[in-house]
């Protein structure tokens, strides 16, 4: 038992590192941007339901 290695910490460290390195070429959106889209993607979602039904 003492001599497997179940690799926890070790099979995560890569993605850790993938993770935590930001892109200078990534776009990035502020999140208020995304909670306003998806409110009025939901607004727009209802009054499409209501004109239909």
């Amino acid at each position: 038992m003492s001599g497997s290695n179940s690799g926890g910490l070790m099979s995560s460290a890569g993605l850790v590192r993938y993770f935590d390195n930001e892109d200078r070429n990534a776009v990035s959106i502020d999140p208020k941007t995304v909670v306003a889209f998806c409110v009025l993607f939901g607004v727009f979602v209802q009054i499409l339901s209501l004109t239909v039904a």
